[in-house]
This record gives structure tokens, C-alpha cells and sequence, in this order.
């Protein structure tokens, strides 16, 4: 446990900061006390941190960075002289609450804190269905939706640590969630897109907006609007008859601003349909078309959002392409969240310092991490931490320098970042290769891989993936043990190992064994299944107690179908197999059929696998 150290301050400081200070107790390990270490406070251009052992001078621009600077004040105290400037207007971090996992209010506190101390002022909260809209009762219902005291309280948090919180919702695509509900079907051009052009529409935009809006200080709003497929193409090319999408979209947003005009917002959307649009994305060659210029509205900044580039010239070539619209542009990052469980720091880190160097270069007034959720919000918040620390150090220092990234990971979040790296171990099979704008998955799908419809068995012939998980168990195992505060993260990572382990030894043999008749070793596998279903329930409880330590308990459901049917799966393969090595049938038709290669390249990559489909069967689930 951090000792408490007494600090005296006095001087400039930022409105409600003993309170703030009484929040981070637990992360900066600091008391107010009269008879402390005196910190002399001023509010200057920049943030500077100077001692003489004794006393501390402090200097801050922004009410965040007095935060950070107090956590860059050297413990126990020696003298020191720190300058950092921020080379952004604002950095923040998007949190996903719309893919099952809701963060609850302490959970995102738990986030805030942190962000304080990496001096991150910005926090978005994507929120495609999950906020109440009075007027709509199926508006997120029963999704974990956060009501207007819970955003109002969040926000109230945020604003003593000099973070600002502001909503991102859509206003376009991505919203199958609330349009699958019968009350919607009129509002639906397709099943993931508004109906542009309607009235009703924009009614319903209206309400969305005011209520998405109404619980913060801040007066921007993200719109959204990426990858809305199929727009203009589905009702409305019944009620309207063909358009070019490009001017469609170009009158949505144009009656979509009327409205955030109407409230006095500013509004911000994802820049990607206008390249999607063209038949191109960010990186194809030529600029973007007239019509794509013509459909952007000048009141609205444009964010480029780009995870998959580890090289600096294809980030800048981008932005160039963006400065052609008359609109301007900010950047959205990403830390790799989304691919399952656990997420991939190396292409996180390869891609950042690429991205942000570009966009340092260039100019950009506003970056964003981005940690999405996709298919089911597997990933703990908290295993994102890391890469939003990055974020925070690219910022007030320019440059990627791992030992103080390391330091300063110690001192925000009290956890060796070495074990947050080693996290993506989980995905980084021996013999298995990564993209940058690809990383393999290896935990997600062979966790999921159906036992007796083994679509990756091919793909993982040769690669010794029993003995790479058990070799994490232990390793997760003491990272728990040194990592107090993380216990929770990495107790449910060593079952998780444990269960890919166990788990792994079917994948590796269950066919092997059927197709050369091996009855003996028939019965070996079949024995050691229910230790296998154990450790997958032991995964399952160990995760849900890890989903509701940070989030609404609505979503666990999706996980706990899906560890349901693979344990139910392994006890079906289990007396089957069984069956087979008593002599009761002569083979297991599933296993018998030869397995293709259908993901692996010459080179051992592997393409990422994140949804169920892809995954379990190629059996219709929908």
C-alpha cells in the first residue's frame, strides 16, 4: 500500500481541488495537511514541476495538468525540474458503452482518476442506444442504459479533474440495436441506418439529441455517422427513387446541424463515409471528389479515425487528403480492444506513435484513443489503461520513450506495465504472425472454436498452443500477486490461460485421433474433458465478477451464451469421443471431415476472427 504523504499547497489552483485531491488519495498517496511539503502553486502557459528536495514550485496551464503535475512531483521528494508542453489542445479517450459493456459510474470514475494524472482533459462517451430518451421507452431498454442523474453525476466527476465529458451518439448508421425494435421499423432505411429525407426522422434526431446532450457542461456532440452502409439504398430508394448517396448524406447532416445548431452545439462526425462514398478508403490514391467535398458541411469537424497504420507517412498523407474538405479535422486512434479479451499493445503502440507523430506535425488540435468493444465488450476497461497512458506521455512530451512510459505507468496506475504488455501474449501464438492493421486473435477464437467443428484446425496444425497457454499461467499468476490493484484483471487471465490450455489439447489431437482410429488415446482426451469444463466455468465466474467490478451487469449475458455453449460443446465431443474409444461407434463424422486452411497465410499470419459466426460454425446462427 502507498504510504500518505502530507503536502501543504498554496497559491493559483484550480476551483474544487482539495475535493479532487481527496478523490486521488489512492492514486497519488498525498494528504493536506498544514504542516506539509509546500507546494507553491502559479497558473502559467505551460507545465512545469521544479524542486529543491524541500519545497515544490508547480505550474500549470490547464486545470488537468495541475493533476499531473502533482504526480510527477518525485516520491519520496528530491530535486527535480520538469517542463512539459502539451502538444494538443486536447486528448481524451473514447469509452465504449454501446457493445454490452455499460461502464458504471464507478467504474468510470476508477478511469477518470487515471486519466487526471496522465493529464488526458477529454472523455467521450459512445453511446449508440444506451441513454435514455424520455420519449422513447425502447430506447436502450434493458441494454444497462444510463439515465440523466447517472450522466449528470459522471460529468460532475469529470469536471473536478478539469475533464471534459461529452457525449458521441449516431445520428446515421450503427443503430441496430434500437431500429430492430418494432417501434422503430418506420425510421429504418436499412437495418443499421436512419431513413434520411423523413420527417419523422428528424423528430426523432431531435429527441435524441436533446436528451444525449442535456446531462453534460460540454457543448460538444460527436454525430457519428461512419460506416452507414447502404444509405439511400434500402426504404429510400423505395420512397425516393435512386440518388448519389453523397448528396443524401449531404442533406442529412445539413438538417442533422440544424438541430445541434438549435441547442448551441458543436458538433464533430467520423470523416469515413466520404471516402467510402467514393468506392476508396483513407489510403487509396487521388483525392476525394467533388461530391464528397460538397456533401461536408463547413460547421462540422471532420475526425479521421485510422487504428491500422504503423507507418508515419501514411497517417500524414491522410490528413493531407482530409485538408481538401471545408471542414476541419481532428484524429481518433485506436488501442486494440476490440479483437477479444485481450488486447494487442504491440500494434497499439507500433500504430500510436505513428499516428500521433503525424498529427503532431500536422497540426491537430484534438487526438482521441478510441477503445472499442466489438462483439460483446470482452476486453476490461481497465486492460486499456496502458495504452491510454501512452497517449498521455506522446502529449506533454512528443516522443515514445519506454523507460518513461514505464515510470510514469507506475505512478498513475501502480502497476507494472510490463504485465499489461504481456497481456497480448494470449495472442501471440508461436508461429502465428501479426499485422499491423490485422492482429491475430488467437485467445478469441480458439476459446470459441466449436470442438467437433474445428474450422482453425488447419490453420493451427503444427503450432504447439497447449503448451504457449500453460506456459501464461503462471506468469498471469504472479502478475496478480505483484499487482495488488489489478488482482481481479489478472486472476481472471490466468483462467482464462488455464482454460486455452486445457482446451487446446482437443484442438490439437481430437481429429489426429479419429482419423488414424486410435482408440487408447481416444480415451486419454475424453478424460481429461471435464477438467477442461471446468476450468471454462471457472473462467466464466471469474469474468463476470471482473465485468461487474467496472460495468452494468446488462451484457454478461452475451458471455456467458457463448462460455455456455462451449462447455456444452466440450461435454457433447466428450461422449463422443468417449463412445468412440469404447468401440460403441466407429468414427466421429465431425472430425473425420479433413480440415481447410481458410485464415493462415504463407507467412503464418493469421486473420483476425471476431465474431461468433466466424467462429463456431460456418451453421447458420442468425
Amino acid at each position: 500500500m502507498m504510504r500518505k504523504q502530507h503536502i501543504h499547497i498554496l497559491g493559483q489552483t484550480p476551483a474544487g481541488w482539495q475535493k479532487a485531491l481527496t478523490e486521488l488519495q489512492q492514486e497519488l498517496g498525498y494528504v493536506s495537511a498544514d504542516d506539509g511539503i509546500e507546494i507553491q502553486c502559479v497558473q502559467g502557459n505551460d507545465l512545469r514541476v521544479e524542486s529543491d528536495g524541500r519545497t515544490v514550485t508547480l505550474t500549470w496551464a490547464a486545470p488537468v495538468q495541475f493533476y499531473r503535475a502533482l504526480s510527477l512531483i518525485p516520491q519520496p521528494l528530491a530535486a527535480c525540474s520538469v517542463h512539459e508542453e502539451a502538444r494538443f489542445e486536447t486528448c481524451g479517450v473514447m469509452f465504449d458503452c454501446s457493445r454490452n459493456a455499460v461502464l458504471k459510474p464507478e467504474g468510470l470514475h476508477y478511469i477518470l482518476r487515471k486519466m487526471a494524472l496522465m493529464g488526458l482533459n477529454l472523455g467521450m462517451m459512445y453511446t449508440e442506444d444506451t441513454y435514455e430518451v424520455p420519449e422513447q421507452p425502447f430506447f436502450g431498454y434493458k441494454r444497462g442504459r444510463y439515465s440523466y442523474e447517472e450522466l449528470k453525476a459522471l460529468d460532475d466527476y469529470a469536471d473536478l479533474f478539469g475533464i471534459e465529458l461529452c457525449p458521441c451518439i449516431q445520428t446515421l448508421g450503427h443503430l441496430k440495436r434500437i431500429l430492430h425494435w418494432p417501434a422503430f421499423h418506420s425510421y429504418r432505411d436499412n437495418d443499421e441506418v436512419l431513413l434520411a429525407d423523413d420527417e419523422n426522422t428528424y423528430v426523432l434526431l431531435d429527441q435524441m439529441i436533446r436528451a444525449a446532450t442535456a446531462p453534460y457542461r460540454s457543448k460538444r456532440i460527436h454525430l457519428g455517422m461512419d460506416e452507414a452502409f447502404g444509405v439511400g439504398l434500402g426504404a429510400h430508394l423505395v420512397f425516393h427513387g435512386y440518388e448519389d448517396p453523397h448528396s443524401v448524406i449531404g442533406r442529412h447532416l445539413k438538417r442533422v446541424l440544424e438541430i445541434t445548431d438549435k441547442y448551441g452545439l458543436s458538433a464533430m462526425m467520423w470523416s469515413d463515409m466520404y471516402f467510402h462514398l467514393d468506392g476508396r478508403n483513407y489510403h487509396s490514391e487521388g483525392l476525394p471528389s467533388q461530391k464528397a467535398k460538397d456533401a461536408v458541411d463547413p460547421r462540422v469537424t471532420l475526425m479521421y479515425w485510422d487504428y491500422y497504420q504503423s507507418k508515419e507517412e501514411m497517417y500524414t498523407d491522410a490528413l493531407y487528403k482530409h485538408a481538401q474538405f471545408p471542414a476541419p479535422t481532428v484524429f481518433a486512434g485506436g488501442i486494440w480492444t476490440w479483437i477479444g479479451p485481450a488486447p494487442d499493445y504491440p500494434v497499439t503502440f507500433a500504430n500510436t506513435v505513428a499516428g500521433l507523430t503525424a498529427c503532431m506535425k500536422a497540426g491537430v488540435p484534438l487526438v482521441l484513443a478510441t477503445a472499442w468493444g466489438d462483439n460483446g465488450g470482452e476486453a476490461n476497461m481497465t486492460a486499456a489503461l496502458l495504452g491510454m497512458q501512452l497517449y498521455g506521455e506522446m502529449t506533454y512530451t512528443g516522443v515514445y520513450d519506454d523507460a518513461a512510459l514505464r515510470a510514469r505507468f507506475a505512478r498513475c496506475c501502480n502497476a507494472d506495465a510490463q504485465a499489461f504488455l504481456d497481456i497480448s501474449l494470449l495472442n501471440s501464438v508461436p508461429g502465428m504472425v501479426s499485422y499491423s492493421n490485422d492482429p491475430c486473435n488467437a485467445c478469441k477464437f480458439l476459446l470459441y472454436q466449436d470442438p467437433l467443428i474445428q474450422l482453425f484446425e488447419a490453420d493451427t496444425e503444427g503450432l504447439e498452443l497447449s503448451r504457449h497457454f500453460g506456459s501464461l499461467v503462471q506468469k498471469y499468476a504472479q502478475y496478480a500477486h505483484e499487482n495488488p490493484e489489478y488482482a481481479l484483471l489478472f486472476d481472471f487471465y490466468t483462467a482464462l490461460a488455464h482454460a486455452l490450455a486445457l482446451k487446446c489439447v482437443w484442438h490439437e489431437q481430437a481429429g489426429g485421433i479419429v482419423r488414424r482410429g486410435d482408440r487408447e488415446a481416444a480415451s486419454a482426451l475424453a478424460d481429461g474433458v471435464p477438467a477442461t469444463v471446468e476450468a471454462l466455468d471457472t473462467l466464466r465466474v471469474l469474468w463476470r465478477k471482473l465485468w461487474e467490478s467496472t460495468n452494468k451487469p446488462n451484457g454478461f449475458e452475451i458471455l456467458e451464451v457463448r462460455l455456455g455453449g462451449v462447455a456444452a460443446r466440450m461435454s457433447t465431443a466428450c461422449e463422443k469421443m468417449r463412445a468412440f474409444a469404447d468401440g460403441e461407434v466407429e468414427t466421429i463424422p465431425e472430425l473425420l471431415e479433413k480440415s481447410l486452411v481458410t485464415k493462415r497465410r504463407p507467412d503464418g499470419h493469421i486473420n483476425c476472427t471476431n465474431t461468433m459466426d466466424e467462429i463456431a460454425t460456418p451453421g447458420r446462427i442468425d
